[in-house]
């Protein structure tokens, strides 16, 4: 089966003319269905009237078929032996769990992506796939429900972003009002926008994604869902506040992410996460990521997904430092840490030759430690800034902004940046190799 331009277009033609005489699809023959019948599409959200839309009856809906497996194995794949494959998965550390799982690629082009595709992987000058991306594209290609466990900085979101993308190729066009094909929830805003932006690389024939998340004017990201967005990268608040206010569906949803895992349950999230699955048709296909796999996530997964799901493990499934870190534990009393770190600073400082390349960064226990020791270190001449969750959204992205382009060297943050600020600085030492990237993370 074919990815490009050509099946995609005789693809959509084809669901078209399948509900030609029931424009709506899920909506039935009122055109308005979740909106309340508002041919003004989404804008019902603004009647002064209280909307608290219900999940569909899944039972009692006809669902349209769609298309989930992608995956053809190449014949360089297919003849390798089970003692290479085996070989291959202890080198890079992997652990499979599940039936028939697919056999790992080890280059861009044994995963079979459409043409258009792999030119814009191959433009991001990445050299080969990272080891959760050789085993993870099959096993996602292949439209099963899988889970994948690796560490942050290994090239997570690329690994579901991809398939993602082949994914909507292959379904119908989106209507108006139709919500997203792929939907992709990520725990904090910082996270969700650091996904978005990974995806929009490699966006083809005219797919778009947006971001939705609390804290920041709702406007745009309601502009974004009414002009039509593919992938949506999601917030579990944000996203269940549009969804039972009429604001936009998830009925077009037939594939499903949860990144970090682990970390959304950590922070209260699983309420709502069951909230929004009851708006998702039940036969999609559900992608599930975390860099660990605790008994609370694999209870969510036996709820979630389905009974036959596979699984890919790299490297330690609890938490367990990186071997490519290395740690320095230095013990002081609490009034000593802040000489202390000072005088580490201006030691990296000093022996730097390129300070612009210089990033560090420093966890603190709590907002106000953050805000303290930004403003003693400002004081003291150096470039940081910081970032916890009582910042506004605009404070968050100016802060992430200059840190990246590097205006400031020092980025202080609470938890809020556990997850996924790594990724960005680790995707450009681990994927890209630069040796001029250097990345230093203390806690105090």
């Amino acid at each position: 089966m074919s990815y490009d331009s050509n099946y995609q277009n005789n693809n959509r033609g084809s669901y078209r003319s399948y509900d030609r005489n029931d424009r709506g699809g899920y909506r039935g023959n009122d055109r308005g269905g979740f909106r309340g019948g508002n041919r003004g599409g989404n804008r019902g959200f603004r009647s002064n009237e209280p909307v608290n839309v219900s999940p569909p009856v899944w039972s009692e809906v006809t669902l349209e078929p769609f298309t989930k497996d992608f995956y053809q194995e190449s014949p360089t794949v297919a003849a390798r032996s089970e003692e290479d494959v085996m070989a291959f998965r202890n080198e890079n550390e992997m652990v499979i769990k599940g039936d028939n799982v697919c056999k790992p690629i080890t280059t861009f082009d044994e995963a079979g992506l459409p043409s258009k595709l792999l030119e814009k992987v191959k433009s991001q000058g990445y050299d080969a796939p990272t080891g959760i991306q050789c085993q993870g594209w099959p096993m996602a290609l292949s439209g099963r429900d899988m889970i994948g466990i690796a560490k942050t900085g290994s090239g997570k979101t690329v690994s579901f972003g991809i398939p993602a993308i082949v994914h909507i190729l292959a379904q119908p066009r989106l209507k108006r009002g139709d919500g997203p094909i792929a939907l992709i929830l990520a725990p904090t805003r910082e996270l969700a926008n650091q996904i978005e932006g990974e995806i929009r690389k490699f966006l083809i024939n005219g797919l778009n994604v947006t971001t939705l998340y609390g804290g920041a004017p709702k406007g745009k990201q309601i502009r974004d869902l009414q002009s039509g967005c593919e992938i949506v990268v999601a917030t579990p608040g944000r996203l269940l506040d549009f969804v039972k206010s009429g604001v936009t569906n998830l009925n077009r949803v037939t594939y499903l992410v949860l990144d970090e895992a682990d970390r959304m349950l950590d922070m209260g999230f699983e309420d709502q996460l069951r909230d929004i699955l009851s708006f998702i048709r039940p036969d999609k296909q559900t992608l599930m990521w975390s860099a660990t796999w605790p008994k609370e996530v694999r209870a969510l997964a036996a709820d979630f997904m389905a009974s036959d799901a596979i699984q890919v493990n790299v490297g330690s499934q609890g938490l367990q430092a990186s071997k490519t870190i290395t740690q320095k534990f230095e013990f002081c009393s609490r009034f000593e840490k802040k000489d202390i770190l000072v005088k580490h600073l201006e030691t990296i400082f000093d022996s730097s030759e390129e300070q612009q390349d210089l990033k560090i960064i420093i966890f603190t226990s709590t907002k106000s430690m953050c805000d303290d020791l930004t403003s003693d270190l400002r004081y003291k001449g150096f470039g940081a800034g910081c970032l916890h969750g009582d910042k506004s959204q605009s404070e968050r992205d100016w802060v992430l902004r200059s840190f990246k382009q590097g205006t400031l060297n020092i980025l202080i943050a609470t938890d809020v940046a556990a997850r996924g600020l790594g990724m960005y600085i680790k995707t450009k030492t681990l994927l890209k190799r630069k040796k001029n990237d250097i990345d230093i993370n203390m806690v105090i």
